[in-house]
């Protein structure tokens, strides 16, 4: 059975070398401006309402003006042109934006893209609504401050698509009002201003709120609907939280109380001298009141300690709130303060700096739900300026005094900080989760190492891999979303062979430190550290096959001679889906949705019918097949397979007698990797060391078992010959008893 394997396992591999070889041969492209094409499929009136025609495509990067009759009324160009918007599958994301004279993104379509998650996953017009979100707001004001932005993760698993999107917008929008002069493209150096600690705030919440000490936001029902329907977002605009739309939506009041005057106003002597003890330098704390139906709290609080609702911004800093930095009030010590359903003070993270005396902005996500699983989301902002009367300037600098001393009417300023890659930006914004994933791969390594206390304890082996694949399912898969696609593959080789940067794939933190770790796993363990362990939908197969045993379903048994033929699918489907990727990554993309990971895993099912049944058929397989996917049709699989052979140790221990005659690991093996001679194939071994723990096992391997038997025996026969303690020593008769 197995030579006749061999030959088409070989062909395999001379093809995989072959197209790898073609593949890095081709040279790289390099692309070329599509403005004039875009501008043939977008009317003028679409990038700018009210105009009519566009002008010639000027300069380089190119722009074409935008005219209503013979006035400019704007400017289009394409992000791409502009700045790097490569997205996550190694290509650019092309946007055509409109940009009016003032400053303002007046309209975004996407025009090309081929990211894997949007072709084969997220519609097509979430993205676009996501853009559309951009339309009408300041791009300099977008520049300075992220909660100005549509927040990226109300597009649930494209996270990486929209950052990209997001942030090529806005930065091409900049470098576009720069060239065309627009006024106040250039940031102003702000004048750098202090707290005034001898400022004492009024005893009164209405003037507070009057003064601007405290921000507050007030919108009813109806202002939120109107607010759905000027943004074109109907099914926000018809499911309203209350029938009545005079009821209040929210009234929601902020204040910096690590401001001194405010944090002793609204909190007490006692209170704020509290808070005071708990904030580390650099550190601020915000107050946050509200009344009426929406909650700015969220969802999220309840479910993992995020506050989902909310944001603050300051600067180049987007700030998000856990549980860990939150305090529940009893109320604010004010007079004339109302009575409010929630009173909530949050500090800002120890390793975000925030400046009281410096403009910062709230921003409260509003959501709707409709339907069964969608929701409608819209923002609203509320910005904050201490007043003057709280602050007082710093002293100049000496090197200003010298300056105006000598006569110099102007200092040159600095130049600007060089722009924060996006991939740091995202890195910086999973610190936490990407912690928690190196921890999780920590315990792996350490099970792999000391995988002989683990298994001599099958109870212990059996408790431990289950609790891990819990945890892959859920964290990894269904919260972090970080599942691996053969689509990561074909996009990295695609990079491979045209503009091949980090970047690209730095863009998904717990994707890249999956990969990270897979790789390098590859030369101790082989694929199994990541199929065995680390996969989500792996996990998800197993779990169900679990119980399905414990349900007493019964299991269907394959001929390890039609598994073995079985088995080379997936390496058929990769070398598919590969040489398809070299002409047409895009269609290899579309083609992967074999994998039925996007939809069990990243997308939690909420997609199409034919989708939604195709992953329940692969799932419902693995009741009767242990990991049926993993065995027959995982590309990724095959992809990861392949350099197998590369491992530098081998870690699974074998008896001479394995598979002549003891087959006993091979009938076990959950994914049939043990050949009946005995040998384990470590392209399909997944490491569950389930043939480790049978091979310490005494009453299971045949070996351990005589190994037993003849310590039994030993120790009976030593027990046996051995004198009794517990019998006083033989006496003669005649010094025990008299004679008769």
């Amino acid at each position: 059975m197995d030579q006749a394997v061999r030959p088409l396992k070989k062909l395999a591999r001379d093809v995989a070398a072959l197209l790898l070889w073609l593949l890095l041969a081709t040279p790289s492209w390099a692309l070329d401006s599509q403005l004039s094409k875009y501008l043939g499929q977008a009317p003028a009136s679409e990038l700018t309402p009210g105009a009519d025609h566009y002008g010639p495509v000027e300069s380089t990067p190119p722009v074409a003006k935008i005219y209503a009759g013979d006035k400019v009324v704007g400017y289009a160009f394409v992000n791409a042109d502009w700045v790097d918007s490569t997205g996550y599958s190694g290509q650019p994301i092309q946007i055509l934006e409109g940009l009016s004279t003032t400053g303002k993104i007046t309209g975004a379509r996407l025009m090309a893209h081929h990211e894997p998650i949007v072709l084969i996953g997220i519609p097509v017009e979430k993205i676009n609504t996501f853009i559309h979100g951009y339309v009408g707001r300041d791009v300099l004001s977008l520049s300075k401050s992220e909660s100005d932005r549509p927040p990226v993760d109300i597009v649930s698993g494209a996270t990486v698509t929209v950052t990209v999107i997001a942030e090529s917008m806005v930065r091409a929008a900049v470098k576009v009002a720069e060239k065309e002069g627009m006024a106040g493209s250039a940031v102003a150096k702000a004048v750098v201003r202090e707290l005034d600690p001898s400022h004492v705030a009024p005893n009164d919440w209405n003037v507070l709120v009057k003064e601007g000490s405290v921000g507050r936001l007030n919108m009813t029902v109806g202002e939120v609907t109107a607010a759905y329907k000027r943004a074109g977002n109907e099914n926000g605009a018809q499911n309203p939280e209350l029938d009545n739309p005079s009821d209040s939506f929210i009234d929601l009041y902020v204040a910096p109380v690590s401001v001194p005057a405010i944090g002793k106003r609204l909190l007490g002597e006692a209170g704020y001298a509290a808070l005071v003890k708990s904030l580390t330098p650099g550190q601020g704390a915000i107050l946050v009141a509200a009344n009426g139906a929406y909650s700015f709290k969220g969802s999220g609080y309840v479910r993992g300690g995020l506050f989902d609702r909310f944001a603050v911004s300051q600067g180049d800093s987007s700030i998000r709130f856990r549980d860990l930095e939150h305090s529940k009030l009893g109320g604010v010590d004010v007079a004339g303060a109302p009575d409010f359903h929630d009173v909530d003070l949050f500090r800002t993270p120890k390793n975000v700096v925030f400046d009281p005396a410096q403009p910062w902005r709230f921003q409260l996500l509003a959501q709707r739900a409709y339907g069964a699983r969608d929701k409608a989301f819209l923002t609203f902002d509320l910005n904050y300026q201490l007043p003057e009367s709280y602050l007082k300037p710093l002293p100049a600098p000496a090197t200003v005094i010298n300056a105006r001393a000598q006569g110099a009417s102007t200092i040159e300023p600095s130049p600007p900080s060089e722009e924060l890659a996006i991939w740091r930006t995202m890195w910086r914004g999973k610190t936490w989760d990407i912690g928690l994933l190196l921890a999780a791969i920590g315990v792996l390594t350490l099970i792999f190492f000391f995988q002989d206390f683990f298994v001599r304890r099958p109870v212990l082996y059996d408790r431990v891999r289950l609790a891990f694949l819990v945890f892959t399912l859920v964290w990894i898969g269904w919260i972090a979303q970080a599942q691996l696609s053969v689509v990561n593959v074909l996009a990295f080789l695609n990079a491979l062979r045209t503009d091949f940067r980090w970047g690209y794939f730095l863009m998904a933190p717990l994707i890249f430190v999956l990969w990270f770790a897979a790789a390098a796993s590859m030369l101790f363990w082989n694929r199994g550290a990541y199929c065995g362990w680390l996969c989500p939908f792996g996990a998800l197969q197993e779990l169900v096959n679990r119980l399905a045993r414990r349900l007493n379903v019964p299991q269907l048994k394959i001929s390890f001679g039609a598994h073995q033929r079985l088995t080379a699918l997936k390496y058929i489907i990769f070398l598919v889906l590969f040489g398809v990727s070299l002409s047409d990554l895009g269609l290899a993309e579309r083609l992967s949705e074999i994998e039925p990971f996007k939809t069990a895993i990243i997308l939690r099912f909420a997609r199409q019918w034919p989708f939604v049944l195709y992953a329940g058929a692969m799932i419902a397989a693995s009741l009767f097949v242990e990991r049926a996917f993993c065995r027959y049709l995982c590309p990724m699989g095959a992809a990861l397979a392949m350099p197998a052979r590369l491992r530098l140790f081998d870690w699974l221990r074998r008896y001479r007698e394995c598979g002549n005659p003891c087959q006993r690991c091979g009938n076990e093996c959950p994914v049939q990797a043990i050949h009946p001679e005995g040998h384990i194939n470590p392209n399909e071994c997944i490491q569950c060391l389930h043939c480790q723990m049978l091979y310490h096992h005494d009453q299971k391997c045949p070996v351990m078992i005589q190994r037993r038997l003849k310590r039994e025996k030993f120790a009976a026969s030593a027990a046996a010959h051995a004198p009794s303690a517990a019998l006083p020593p033989r006496r003669k008769i005649s010094e025990t008893q008299s004679a008769p």
